[in-house]
Order: C-alpha cells, then structure tokens, then sequence
C-alpha cells in the first residue's frame, strides 16, 4: 500500500536529490514488499545494493552539473504527503487488526528449515571454489585500481 505514494510525488518533486531520494524510498519499499513474499532476501538485497550504486553515479552526475541549484522545501507537498499515509495507514490497521499475529505450527518449521537448506548451497564444496575465486578476483581488481590512482597524484579525473 505504502509503495503507491512515491510514484504519486513525482510530479512535485523539482530538485534532482529530491527524486534521487524518492527513487531510494521507492527502492526500499519494493525490496522489503519482495522479501516479504519470497524464501529468502537475496534477490531484495542485490537489488537493493545495484540501486543504491545507480545512486552514487546519480549523485555525483548531478553534484557536477547541477550543484548550485537551491533544494526548495515544500511544505504542501509533505502536508499531502502526511496525510496520504496518515489515511493509508488508518484503513491498513482497521482492516488486518487480529489477533492471530503469532502462529507456530509445523509449516512454518518446515518452512525455517527450507530456507536453512538453501542457504546451505551457496558453502557447498563445488561452489566454495567459485566464491573464493570471485573474493580473490574482486580482491585483486579493487589492489589494481588503487595501484592505477596513486594517492599523490589523487584522482583519476582531473579538474581543468
């Protein structure tokens, strides 16, 4: 319910780190509403963290073009903003309030030892080699480029 309302403040939004903000809360909801359906939270954390470097190059894409542009606070798009969740939360709550929040029984064992099983795939024997080999990989490649930058000289880009 909560992921309705980002996408609806778009057209409020003027300022480049005001749409990046509200592209990493719309990230955020959709992650936890997948990891919410789905055994395990891979897929929501991977998903999560390509999201968040998109918004690193953002960031610095738009601190080098646009970073004299004053960030304009709108207090009526948070008062509709407020009062939009304020309401949605109202109707979630009157609606799914029950008491039967806490339920143990055996499916939900069975469902703990499922996800269990498969997080034991990812340190079997045959894939412990590829994991480390891409440990040692990416180990290498983060040594090369620091090689390639050489602190004195700081970094790769240039100011004119």
């Amino acid at each position: 319910m909560l992921t309705i309302i980002p996408p609806m403040m778009i057209p409020f939004m003027k300022h480049p780190l005001s749409l990046g903000a509200l592209l990493l809360l719309q990230t955020i909801l959709i992650a936890l509403t997948v990891s919410t359906f789905t055994l395990t939270f891979w897929f929501s954390y991977i998903m999560f963290l390509i999201m968040v470097g998109g918004m690193l190059v953002l960031f610095m894409y738009m601190t080098s073009v646009a970073s004299n542009e004053k960030f304009q606070f709108s207090w009526k798009t948070w008062l509709i903003l407020a009062l939009t969740i304020g309401i949605l939360t109202k109707i979630k709550i009157s609606n799914t309030w029950n008491y039967h929040l806490i339920n143990i029984n055996s499916e939900n064992i069975n469902n703990l030892k499922i996800f269990i099983m498969s997080l034991s795939k990812f340190i079997n024997l045959p894939l412990i080699s590829i994991s480390m080999s891409l440990i040692i990989y990416l180990l290498i490649t983060l040594i090369a480029a620091i090689k390639i930058i050489d602190i004195k000289h700081g970094p790769i880009r240039h100011k004119n």
